[in-house]
């Protein structure tokens, strides 16, 4: 029956490929996108503190410090994906209002890690985690209208 409406309303008149049924099937409500975005959000949180309170370990707090503080701003970007979804989150991302913020937020989040892993250079490390959290809070106003 449903083939005969497809072939009556102009659709193709073979199978589907099976993705619509496949992104209605994963989707999320309301309830669970609004539960995801609280734990995601409370992990990024936990790991910003968790990381200031590293901060005072001798030699390696550094280090632990920017690593835990990029992985929760990681996650507090990543708990957004949850309520408008992924593909509207990085659509919204790359729009030209604010582009420039997110790639300089990303790059910020980049090189922080690579000063703490590979370049291992806690000071460098420090001056990024700085950077991020500025670039943070540049990209999280765009997307507040007129607050730029």
């Amino acid at each position: 029956m449903d083939k005969l409406k497809r072939v009556l309303s102009g659709r193709d008149a073979e199978e589907p490929s099976g993705l619509p049924e496949v992104i209605d099937a994963t989707s999320l409500g309301w309830g669970a996108r609004v539960k995801g975005f609280i734990a995601c959000f409370a992990i990024g949180c936990l790991c910003s503190i968790l990381g200031s309170c590293l901060l005072w370990i001798p030699k390696k707090g550094l280090v632990l410090f920017a690593v835990f503080y990029t992985l929760g701003n990681i996650a507090s970007i990543g708990s957004t994906m949850f309520l408008m979804g992924p593909m509207k989150q990085l659509k919204r991302m790359f729009e030209p209002t604010r582009l420039i913020a997110t790639i300089v937020m990303l790059l910020c989040l980049i090189l922080t890690l690579c000063s703490a892993f590979w370049w291992r250079k806690a000071g460098l490390a420090l001056l990024f985690c700085i950077l991020q959290f500025f670039a943070m809070a540049w990209y999280s106003i765009s997307f507040i209208p007129y607050a730029r």
